[in-house]
């Protein structure tokens, strides 16, 4: 009897085929890469008084303003795809500022054991700002406005009411100032690189690798997209957006500690408004408003073209009061197109 023929193998029907150019659109940092190099390109071109693709000094100066922006970024990024927003970020930056100027200036308390001090306080806020999120069920953009209000009344008035100006000057004069400086604010190269451009890369990394790789990662896409759906499967809603506020909170202490040891001072309005950039970063790099996608790379380089923005205007010699008009259309343009970017993932998904 003859052998049956072996009878040839069907692709299953459900399984699409989906090529790497229509994989690579789909990713939401893709459009914030786009950007940057488009803006770095542009900005060679428009900028030919001074060597802007090839002078590692311009890349030193861009790259300072753009981790500014970019350290806070992170944490706001993993938020935002948390389903929540902290307002108070920025103005975070000053309090912590304040708070290490006025325990080592004050206080006589060594940099280093006040640091730890500045980090417990911004623990403390983003975790009565996380569960008073929970707990009421208030929108977080009210809850961490009134928080934003509050702590930008206790930087004024509780500064003017202990030191009699709204700034702490002198920092540089505490103990242990030099040794911690170097390590937050310090150069790294001859061209002027900062230390802070090496914790900005650093945090991104850790959040690439926690959306990416861990548990908590997935907890923060589920709270994220469907908090109710993600409750009834076992994630720990509650303690992972805690969690996502006290990050943004310190986080942004941290910030606040560089930006003390560049200035070797701090002014009580400081950090003011970059709460609004903060969220521009995440936003262009492909975080939805509504929660439950986003990338932290992609962030990384929205906060680069903002940081590229800044200086380019002035490399060009344009007004720099066309500097606000660029950031709102490159938020307008990251909006429509992470639109087009989600739209077309679901498609081939």
């Amino acid at each position: 009897m003859a052998e049956t023929a072996a009878q040839p193998q069907r692709s299953d029907e459900r399984l699409i085929r989906v090529g790497f150019l229509p994989r690579l659109l789909t990713r939401p940092d893709i459009g914030a890469f786009l950007g940057a190099v488009a803006v770095f390109l542009a900005f060679g071109y428009f900028a030919r008084a001074v060597n802007w693709l090839g002078d590692p000094a311009i890349a030193a100066g861009w790259s300072d303003q753009a981790a500014q922006y970019g350290i806070v970024a992170v944490p706001v990024a993993l938020l935002m795809i948390g389903g929540e927003f902290d307002l108070s970020a920025g103005v975070m930056i000053g309090s912590s500022g304040l708070l290490l100027g006025y325990l080592t200036t004050y206080q006589d308390v060594n940099i280093w054991p006040a640091m730890a001090l500045v980090f417990l306080f911004a623990l403390l806020v983003g975790f009565v700002n996380g569960l008073t999120v929970v707990k009421t069920k208030l929108p977080s953009f009210i809850v961490t406005l009134a928080t934003f209000f509050i702590l930008q009344g206790v930087n004024a008035a509780g500064t003017l009411k202990l030191t009699g100006t709204t700034a702490i000057q002198n920092v540089d004069t505490a103990s242990g100032f030099e040794s911690a400086r170097r390590f937050f604010a310090g150069d790294v190269t001859r061209w002027d690189f900062k230390v802070k451009v090496l914790w900005w890369i650093g945090l991104t990394l850790i959040g690439a690798w926690l959306l990416a790789k861990s548990r908590f990662g997935n907890w923060i896409y589920s709270a994220g997209g469907d908090p109710v759906a993600a409750r009834n499967v076992g994630v720990p809603v509650v303690r992972t957006k805690i969690a996502l506020f006290m990050m943004t909170s310190s986080v942004a202490a941290l910030m606040g500690i560089i930006e003390t040891f560049e200035l070797r001072s701090m002014q009580a309005k400081e950090g003011v408004g970059l709460e609004f950039l903060f969220i521009i970063c995440a936003v262009v790099g492909g975080c939805l408003l509504t929660g439950g996608y986003g990338s932290v790379i992609g962030t990384f380089f929205g906060a680069a073209m903002l940081g590229m923005v800044q200086l380019g205007i002035i490399d060009a010699q344009w007004d720099s009061n066309w500097t606000y008009a660029f950031q709102g259309g490159i938020l307008f343009a990251a909006v429509m197109l992470n639109t087009i970017v989600r739209s077309r993932a679901q498609k081939v998904r």
